[in-house]
């Protein structure tokens, strides 16, 4: 009988020691729902930096024109955008990353309301790796094409044109500037998302 009288009492101070251990389990499940929480928040900043870099970006390049005179009024050349297939593809690359970024800005406020939705995080994860291909792309070959503006080549004989178009150079070298901006902070979407899904793990 007394053998029984002691298991009871064990029994009763396992359950109880169950009980206040139960809320640092729960204390130790809202630390990773918090930090999803402020990844969020951080994440929607980083959206909204990127679309006004990449609007400018595109803005700047499209509104780029200049028309320079050569030997007393005679002869005007014009320099515009769309007479470089590159300086046209960046303008349209980069007005589709602004556009996707608009898009985007939906599902980062359902990451934030709902940190355990994965579907949302994957899909940003997926997308924003395809738009940072993209931006990278337009950037790198519009700043090419800007480099041999400003010195040209002599191996090609091709002639460096800022000379005579400097608000041409000045638009068109700031633009692939800000869009290089837009590249950095889609890198760090990227990384964050990535975060997000270390955090999930654990």
């Amino acid at each position: 009988m007394m053998k029984s009288d002691d298991n009871a009492s064990i029994d009763v101070e396992s359950s109880a020691e169950s009980k206040g251990k139960a809320p640092l389990i729960s204390n130790g499940k809202e630390k990773p729902n918090k930090l999803k929480k402020i990844m969020g928040v951080v994440d929607f900043v980083l959206r909204l930096a990127a679309i006004i870099a990449a609007l400018a970006a595109a803005a700047t390049m499209g509104t780029s024109d200049e028309t320079a005179t050569f030997f007393t009024q005679v002869f005007r050349i014009e320099a515009s955008y769309d007479d470089v297939p590159t300086f046209t593809f960046f303008v349209i690359a980069m007005s589709i990353v602004a556009g996707y970024l608009v898009l985007s800005l939906m599902f980062s406020v359902i990451t934030i309301i709902r940190p355990n939705f994965a579907i949302a995080r994957i899909l940003l994860f997926i997308f924003d790796i395809v738009v940072l291909a993209l931006a990278t792309a337009s950037a790198a070959a519009a700043a090419a094409i800007v480099y041999l503006a400003h010195n040209g080549n002599r191996n090609t004989n091709w002639q460096a044109i800022c000379q005579q178009f400097g608000h041409f150079c000045q638009k068109v070298s700031g633009a692939v500037v800000t869009s290089f901006v837009a590249v950095v902070l889609l890198m760090l979407l990227v990384l964050v998302s990535g975060f997000n899904f270390i955090l999930k793990k654990k």
